[in-house]
């Protein structure tokens, strides 16, 4: 009996573990969504702003387009795949189409194909390394169970991500990584904007996929901070607000 009894223990651990998928290699995509209005109604002072006003009777509070993030297990692949042409965007929050993140995991290497206003710069650089702390949060999405954790860039812009460790690879999307899996859900509220994974796929991307052309003027992330605050010191809390979108 004890030996029937084990047996059957055995039996549903295997079956209940089997279930478990671990993957290195498909594609997500997600949808990137946008409060337009957001940061101009933080600045504005209160007062009648008949601008405002009509800005918003002609255009949507949000938008929303869709990204794709190919990989594998020492590879990823992040750019825009579809724009959303019914989108009205205000000025800045149109989605670039060439900008191309690639993160090279095996030699902890990255190359970020970026427009900055009308300058399209090539970043090589180090992965970067972001000081995440995991909490005991979860959530589900696109099927996967996924872990909370927190981490700043600019000293005080706070992110905020969900990745999961049943897809081991360490990268999601934009320039974010660093976590125990996959990120599958991104949000950055002083920018008003999340990324939510919506379809994963477990297809292998194919070699085109993985080596996209990039060009550029090539810079590293110090001297691209450099640039963006002697470009920006006039501009104020808009300034800083551009630099933390091109800084994700």
């Amino acid at each position: 009996m004890k030996f029937i009894i084990f047996l059957s223990t055995f039996f549903c651990f295997y079956n209940a573990n089997a279930q478990t998928i671990f993957l290195t290699q498909g594609k997500v995509e997600y949808e990137k969504k946008v409060n337009q209005f957001k940061a101009i109604e933080d600045e504005d002072d209160g007062e009648d702003n008949v601008w405002l006003t009509e800005m918003k009777k002609n255009m949507p509070r949000f938008v929303t387009d869709v990204y794709e993030l190919n990989f594998t297990a020492t590879k990823t692949v992040y750019r825009l795949k579809q724009e959303n042409t019914e989108n009205k965007y205000l000025w800045g929050s149109k989605p670039s189409e060439t900008d191309i993140t690639i993160q090279d995991l095996e030699n902890n290497k990255t190359s970020i194909q970026k427009d900055v206003f009308e300058q399209t710069y090539l970043i090589q650089d180090s992965i970067r390394n972001f000081q995440w702390k995991i909490t005991g949060e979860t959530r589900e999405i696109a099927g996967f169970e996924c872990k909370k954790a927190v981490t700043k860039i600019c000293d005080s812009v706070y992110i905020v991500a969900f990745y999961t460790d049943q897809i081991i690879v360490s990268s999601g999307p934009e320039s974010f990584g660093g976590l125990p899996g996959l990120i599958l859900g991104l949000a950055v509220p002083r920018l008003s904007t999340t990324w939510f994974a919506t379809k994963v796929e477990t297809i292998a991307p194919t070699p085109k996929q993985l080596t996209p052309s990039q060009k550029g003027k090539k810079t590293n992330w110090k001297n691209l901070y450099v640039e963006m605050n002697k470009a920006m010191k006039d501009w104020g809390k808009y300034g800083a607000k551009n630099i933390w979108k091109f800084s994700l």
